[in-house]
């Protein structure tokens, strides 16, 4: 309900506060804190990646100059360069890690009955990674090449609603393998991935939590062929083998059979081999699941053009993961917005509006309105109507 709140404030609204605090008490964010809390540094990061900042100095300027709005944006704390420096540096990136994942699981309950192109009932995700270059000598915690840093979003991605289920941040030098390691497989859900993380001893623990996981076979592949299905050549599709591992590791690995799929994709004109321990799907459903791969693809390159994760404002660890889960609970914070209200636009379009609305006092809905401004009745209750 509009009550004369600030667009922020009305954005912030989705967010619940109840949760926060307790993601806040897990790690005793304010102990000892007497004037910039949280709360307070949660916000103003949150207002950068939504006005997109450059820098600490920037968000401190464009702040300051509003004020008289702060409170009421609920924000308390008195806004300041070195404060948030020091905030970003000590407080535990934790707290915002914990609070994006509430933000997430909304989000996925409000996205649940999205389509994305197949109808399946399962879960289905796809793992991923992307790297972000850094300067070695100013975060020489992310070890990535001999004279180059970086870090790793190594995320997993619902396809449902392109909402990020896990996201892990590492230095660049982390394979995409050992990532298999750190998840925990959700029975009867499909995870696809490409070649980087065919590892047969950990691809068996996924088989071993009852999922199924859909990759890339390797060009050296050893196996052996038990027998073959029929396929309709016409739909690209080359063969739809039963196979057993004979290679030396790989047997010993991954004791179980495999289905291998062979797959000619008409549009690049390229040969595709698949993987996967799903006997029950069609092998043409197989081929369109793993093009849905993409869609991570895409959620990097969205999120590295229209979020603040490419340029950090602090340069530790903490600072650095800090900055980037809030840049995650924003967008996911967005998406949630986008479905409670029943807004007819896009994610981008609707940061683009935030962007120049924030401090302006209007009913967030009717801000992201597709309807016109002359289109729009404003009426003013304390201005009397001299004509009909």
């Amino acid at each position: 309900m509009f009550l004369g709140q600030t667009v922020f404030s009305q954005v912030m609204d989705f967010a619940p506060a109840h949760e926060f605090r307790k993601c806040v008490a897990r790690y005793r964010g304010d102990h000892k804190v007497k004037s910039f809390s949280c709360r307070d540094q949660f916000l103003c990061m949150a207002f950068a990646q939504l006005t997109y900042r450059e820098s600490l100095r920037d968000i401190e300027a464009c702040l300051r100059a509003s004020a008289a709005k702060l409170y009421h944006a609920g924000i308390r704390g008195k806004v300041s360069r070195n404060t948030l420096a020091h905030a970003n540096e000590t407080r535990d990136w934790r707290i915002y890690a914990d609070f994006a994942q509430v933000l997430i699981g909304t989000a996925r309950t409000l996205y649940a009955e999205e389509s994305f192109g197949i109808y399946l009932k399962r879960t289905v995700y796809s793992l991923d990674s992307t790297t972000i270059d850094l300067c070695l000598s100013l975060f020489p915690w992310a070890t990535f090449r001999k004279r180059k840093g970086a870090v790793k979003l190594h995320t997993l991605l619902d396809l449902r609603a392109s909402i990020p289920s896990v996201v892990i941040v590492t230095p660049g030098s982390v394979h995409d393998v050992n990532i298999l390691d750190e998840l925990h497989f959700e029975p009867g859900a499909i995870y696809i991935m490409d070649r980087g993380y065919l590892d047969f001893a950990r691809l068996h623990r996924i088989t071993e939590s009852s999922a199924f996981f859909i990759t890339r076979a390797k060009r050296n592949l050893q196996f052996q062929r038990l027998y073959s299905r029929s396929v309709d050549k016409s739909t690209g599709l080359q063969c739809d083998q039963t196979v057993t591992l004979t290679g030396f590791h790989s047997q010993d690995h991954y004791p179980d059979k495999l289905r291998r799929i062979r797959y000619r994709d008409p549009q690049a004109q390229k040969r595709l081999v698949f993987l996967t321990n799903n006997f029950t799907l069609s092998a043409l459903t197989i081929a369109r699941l793993y093009r849905t791969r993409w869609r991570v693809e895409l959620f990097f390159k969205w999120i590295k053009q229209h979020l603040r994760i490419k340029a950090f404002y602090g340069t530790s660890e903490n600072a650095v993961k800090t900055q980037v889960w809030i840049a995650i609970a924003t967008y996911v914070l967005v998406a949630i917005l986008k479905k409670r209200l029943n807004i007819d636009r896009s994610l981008y379009t609707i940061l683009q509006i935030l962007s120049i609305t924030l401090f302006e006092k209007t009913p967030v809905l009717q801000a992201l309105s597709t309807k016109q401004a002359d289109e729009i009745e404003h009426q003013d209750p304390n201005q009397l109507i001299l004509f009909n």
